[in-house]
């Protein structure tokens, strides 16, 4: 990141690489302090906030970043390099996901009240009264991610969940697109103040070091981290998190390939259609996606070698497009080289090269499965349009390749009804390296839904037990409490005995 002074910054045009004004200033160790003691002060106000409440502000969030209108989304553009209607479709999950959250809030399911009665003339021992309810851990670092800078950066699902969870956020904003991360952050800041927020319940963050990062990580103040970005950087992150005197979570997206298994009716029945399928899914966003096909797994024939040539035909078409940042296509580009030099390597398309300074050409490989067996390194992520197809001698192989994947975020089945017997072998195979199992649908979609997991096994993520989609993402920020023969009084108001909060009683629901 090119620096105006040692205490400014200044975004690139993602398209040329020229600087956009205006310049920015860069966060210190002492704003670090100041944003963490204030979400501290914050928290025991925001946390105790009564659920409606809470739930209007995430509403109000989004009807703010609503009213900036398209000077947002020209901003994103500038600094992303990710197309209008990308954006705009961004912009609206973002918001989605801010209101999908305040439902939650308001359901107060959330809560996780349970209620064991005491039972005194139980023998051989009597029972307490017990009663249990999640709380907030407390402020939450997030940091933004360069490749969605809407929905996984400043009020992105990260920030929805913690906030959703009642915890105060500091965020650090990715400097590639502080403009952006700029305008939201004010949005969100007009929106606790319409709604009557404590001070300090969102914070942010600005600039390209990294010791900023590493000092909000290790802020006493803060009680977990939500990340989204590279394996390097999370493992970074989570490893300055485990030094701490009180260690705590990191949440963190990393790499993911996400296998692709072609199986043999499907690839016989529809080779061509799966092999244009696959490069549309492959260029979205110039494979900047988390869940981006970077793996295809099926059974050497004639059938793989016609979904090949088409998927080849398709690709030698695609123009390459702007990416993220300078970094990224440089990282992009060795990587692909990379393979393209490797042993037992196949190039067998590359797309049209672009005019843009980030912009190299979408790129498709090939290798036997014992090539792959023989150098595991094929496997690992190259973050863009690039994709390797794995030509297996038969099920046994394929099956085992599977076994020895990393974990990933999602595994993805192309089969018809003829294939269901072998296929029904590779799920629970599927089950323990991946997060999300899609049957005849590209990965690359994610909604954001009750029943969505964007997680998945390490790599794919630093705690497979979590996802940070959906509104499941909110069970990362709360941990529980029991509370053993308190008087009413003294009790939180849900787990009182007059309290509407939903509950369970003696492990029913009540």
């Amino acid at each position: 990141m090119n620096q105006a002074s040692p205490e400014t910054f200044r975004a690139f045009e993602a398209a040329t690489g020229k600087p956009i004004e205006p310049d920015y200033s860069s966060s210190t160790l002492e704003d670090v302090e100041r944003a963490c003691a204030a979400a501290e002060g914050a928290f025991d106000t925001y946390r105790e906030l009564p659920a409606d409440k809470r739930a209007s502000f995430l509403e109000a969030i989004g009807d703010e970043i609503m009213a900036i209108g398209d000077d947002l989304l020209e901003r994103a553009h500038k600094e992303s390099g990710l197309p209008m209607a990308r954006l705009t479709g961004e912009r609206g999950r973002t918001v989605g996901q801010l209101k999908l959250f305040a439902e939650v809030v308001r359901e107060e399911r959330w809560r996780g009240v349970r209620i064991d009665p005491a039972l005194p003339d139980r023998e051989p021992a009597p029972r307490p009264d017990l009663r249990l309810r999640m709380i907030p851990l407390g402020p939450v670092a997030i940091f933004g991610a360069s490749n969605f800078p809407l929905a996984f950066s400043t009020a992105g699902g990260d920030t929805a969940s913690a906030l959703a969870a009642g915890c105060p956020v500091v965020i650090k904003g990715h400097p590639a697109h502080p403009g952006t991360d700029t305008m939201v952050f004010e949005a969100m800041k007009r929106a606790a103040s319409k709604t009557g927020m404590p001070d300090g319940v969102v914070n942010h963050l600005t600039g390209a070091s990294n010791e900023i990062g590493g000092a909000l990580v290790q802020n006493p103040h803060i009680a977990a981290v939500g990340f989204t970005g590279s394996r390097g950087g999370g493992l970074a992150l989570q490893r300055l998190a485990q030094q701490r005197d009180v260690p705590i979570p990191v949440y963190a997206e990393m790499s993911s390939v996400n296998p692709v298994v072609l199986m043999p009716d499907a690839l016989a029945a529809d080779a061509e259609k799966l092999g244009k399928g696959f490069v549309s899914s492959l260029v979205m966003g110039a494979g900047q996606f988390c869940t981006n096909p970077g793996l295809i797994l099926a059974i050497d024939g004639d059938d793989l070698r016609t979904f090949e040539a088409a998927a080849a035909e398709a690709l030698k078409g695609q123009k390459a497009q702007t990416m993220l940042t300078t970094d990224i296509a440089k990282s992009y580009s060795e990587g692909a080289k990379r393979l393209s030099g490797a042993p037992g390597i196949e190039e067998l398309a590359r797309g049209e090269a672009g005019d843009g300074v980030t912009c190299d050409a979408a790129r498709l490989f090939a290798a036997s499965g014992a090539a792959v067996k023989d150098h595991p390194e094929l496997l690992e992520e190259v973050f863009g349009a690039s994709s390797l197809i794995v030509r297996c001698a038969d099920m046994d192989e394929l099956r085992d390749l599977l076994r020895d994947l990393e974990g990933q975020l999602t595994a993805t089945l192309y089969m018809k009804d003829g294939d269901a017997e072998e296929a029904a072998t590779l799920v629970p195979i599927l089950e323990r390296t991946s997060g999300r199992i899609l049957v005849n649908g590209w990965p690359t979609g994610v909604e954001v839904a009750h029943a969505m997991v964007h997680g998945g096994p390490y790599p794919a993520t630093t705690d497979a037990r979590t996802t940070s989609v959906g509104t499941l993402a909110i069970d990362r920020f709360l941990r529980p409490v029991s509370y053993q023969a308190l008087p009413e009084r003294l009790l939180p108001a849900e787990l009182r005995d007059d309290s509407s909060a939903p509950r369970m009683v003696d492990g029913k629901p009540a």
